[in-house]
């Protein structure tokens, strides 16, 4: 498998201290702090591990504190409920004593029932489009020397947005960015990895999508951003 996925499924397999109570590690992605994805993805990891035989269907999650990435994250689950059909858990991220992150998550055992679909947006495939990686070396100068790691590292998922854009001089656009994306090698054939993974990469391009219509170039200017709060469907 690619080490570099291989090492992300490890960083999602968390160390269980007790029966609710599990211990994570962080790695570097590049930024100042702890990946909030990385947070979301390992909270789910933690709350799956209290349920059997239920997909998680829905999340909402809060971003309380920075995480430290020298030190480990601890998660608590709360098994707020065990009904019939559905599971709720509530999972806090813990550092230093106080709560970084708060998620809740709903899980559904696999039922049959009314189904629909929203219609598939009318984007280009994948083929043929390039990964957000290739940027090309006159773009990549002008770009702050911190940030040009981000495009720059071997990632565990390949991004192909539908409409690069030139991060050095950015145009203004309306917040929506289309990319298909996908794990750079095959996965093992676990749903709950699956979901965990999703949960990962959720949160990746969704703060760069918020400043389209500003047209801020790539890492630069006064701004500060951060994830505040987080939420996901999955569907089949």
């Amino acid at each position: 498998m690619n080490p570099v996925l291989k090492d992300l499924i490890e960083l999602l397999k968390l160390e269980r201290i007790d029966d609710n109570i599990f211990r994570g590690q962080s790695r570097d992605i590049g930024s100042a702090q702890v990946f909030g994805g990385q947070v979301v993805g390992q909270a789910l990891s933690a709350a799956h591990h209290t349920v059997e035989d239920r997909r998680a269907h829905s999340l909402h999650a809060y971003f309380l504190r920075r995480g430290d990435m020298t030190a480990p994250i601890i998660y608590e689950v709360d098994r707020a409920r065990d009904g019939g059909s559905f599971s709720m858990r509530r999972v806090v991220a813990i550092q230093h004593g106080r709560p970084i992150f708060n998620l809740a998550v709903s899980f559904q055992k696999p039922e049959t029932g009314l189904e629909h679909q929203a219609e598939m947006p009318d984007v280009p495939g994948p083929d043929g489009l390039q990964d957000l990686t290739d940027v090309a070396p006159e773009i990549l100068q002008k770009i702050p020397e911190k940030m040009r790691r981000y495009l720059t590292d071997k990632r565990p998922f390949e991004f192909r947005p539908v409409s690069p854009m030139n991060f050095a001089v950015p145009k203004k656009q309306p917040a929506v960015k289309y990319i298909w994306i996908r794990a750079v090698d095959k996965l093992p054939d676990s749903n709950s990895l699956h979901q965990n993974l999703l949960a990962y990469v959720s949160d990746y391009e969704l703060l760069g999508t918020s400043t389209l219509p500003h047209g801020l170039p790539f890492g630069q200017g006064m701004v500060q951003m951060a994830s505040l709060d987080h939420a996901v469907w999955m569907h089949r």
